[in-house]
């Protein structure tokens, strides 16, 4: 049976997507709002990190340009500033990979692009849908741009109404690499965290820094500090926070050279609500409309959840479409039954680890405690986060944290 599908957003998920129909042989057409070309000259998206799992999926596609060995990392530093700080490290069993999303994305736009694909260049609004739904057997929305209240937040998946960080995200050069390529992820508790990520930029490899600063503390002013009213004035209050709450990242700087990467564009600044939503909407002729990555589940960044359960689901979602003939509501079904495992446990146990960041509960210290002695317990760890389901059994409650513990 003949089908044609229209995915609307060509971000991680609906490229993903879109390169595995393609790659199957079903009739699919993607609606961007961007061209390739037009990538370079836009401000910094975010700053994404692709875990092996995703990275064995673009290898599936045929997509993987870029060879974790030049450009990937192998593992994860943690450092907490407690008035006795604390280090440790984690091993990834393969390593992950950050490519800068304006050199990401318009190459997988591309390839889809010169292996045959059909691209619809425009943005699509919420009265565009009567229109899509006539066209395509299914409908799936993968950004959020246009769809104002079409997919409804589910309440109990979606407890915050506000951010719960204050977010200022950039790509910086003047910082020296470690000597194996390494995330670190620092916690400044009261104030904030901040994930440090080596990520191929347009210059090279360069290192990202997402800022994660709590509402009222002492990190929030950088994000209130605008990089373009005053370049010199934001690198001297930056350098300033470093020292104070990151002061192993502020060793490595080269004051001189630090700033951003590129150009003024390389740096974002704002909040991310975290929210589940309903996973589809029956159209006006009975066509389903199927969410898909940010538009399903938008999960704070801290712990670079977002795009590896977007991909995740894109295939969960591209196979369910080569395997059925009929999308219907039991068609949706089978789709949720099989990637909300993953896709909710990385919102669950990300809005956790900010709560507990953010108030250190007595559980949560004899966790890190426990990481910081064992090597063991250090490297599961920092592997699962490929497996956000996973770290949910792990901190789903009490009781599970501390059988995590004394597995050492």
């Amino acid at each position: 049976m003949s089908k044609k599908i229209g995915i609307v957003g060509a971000g991680t998920a609906g490229l993903h997507l879109a390169l595995y129909l393609q790659q199957n042989d079903v009739d699919v057409t993607l609606f961007s709002d961007k061209r390739a070309e037009e990538y370079a000259s836009m401000r910094l998206p975010n700053t994404v990190a692709h875990f092996s799992v995703t990275i064995d999926r673009e290898k599936a596609l045929g997509v993987n340009h870029w060879q974790t060995g030049d450009v990937g990392y192998f593992g994860h530093h943690y450092y907490i500033g407690l008035p006795e700080p604390m280090r440790f490290y984690g091993d990834l069993r393969s390593p992950s990979r950050a490519v800068d999303y304006r050199l990401y994305l318009p190459a997988l736009l591309t390839d889809f692009v010169e292996r045959g694909g059909n691209v619809e260049y425009r943005a699509i609004q919420q009265e565009d849908y009567a229109a899509l739904a006539e066209e395509f057997d299914l409908v799936v929305v993968s950004t959020g741009k246009g769809t104002g209240d079409m997919f409804p937040k589910i309440p109990e998946l979606s407890p915050h109404t506000t951010p719960q960080r204050q977010l200022c995200v950039g790509i910086f050069k003047g910082i020296a690499q470690l000597p194996s390529r390494s995330v670190t992820m620092y916690f400044s508790p009261g104030a904030g965290e901040m994930i440090e990520i080596p990520t191929l930029t347009f210059n090279g490899m360069q290192n990202a820094l997402v800022m994660e600063n709590l509402p009222g503390g002492d990190l929030e002013i950088l994000v209130q500090t605008k990089y373009d009213d005053d370049p010199e004035a934001f690198k001297t209050l930056l350098l300033e926070k470093l020292a104070k709450h990151y002061p192993t990242c502020f060793e490595r700087i080269d004051q001189a050279e630090f700033d951003l990467a590129n150009s003024s564009l390389d740096i974002l600044q704002g909040g991310v609500v975290p929210a589940v939503r309903q996973t589809s909407i029956e159209l006006e002729n009975g066509t389903i409309a199927i969410a898909l990555g940010d538009v399903q589940n938008t999960v704070d960044p801290m712990l670079g959840q977002g795009a590896n359960a977007a991909s995740h689901a894109a295939f969960v979602l591209g196979e369910e479409i080569v395997a059925n003939d009929v999308f219907d509501a039991r068609f949706v079904e089978k789709v949720d039954s099989r990637r909300n495992q993953r896709v909710h446990s990385a919102t669950r146990w990300t809005n956790v680890m900010m709560a507990n960041l953010e108030n250190f509960p007595p559980e949560f210290g004899a966790f890190v405690g426990a990481v910081a002695q064992s090597p063991t317990l250090a490297d599961t760890f920092t592997n699962n986060f490929n497996y956000p389901e996973n770290q949910w059994d792990v901190f789903s409650s009490p009781e599970r944290v501390a059988a995590f513990c004394a597995s050492a």
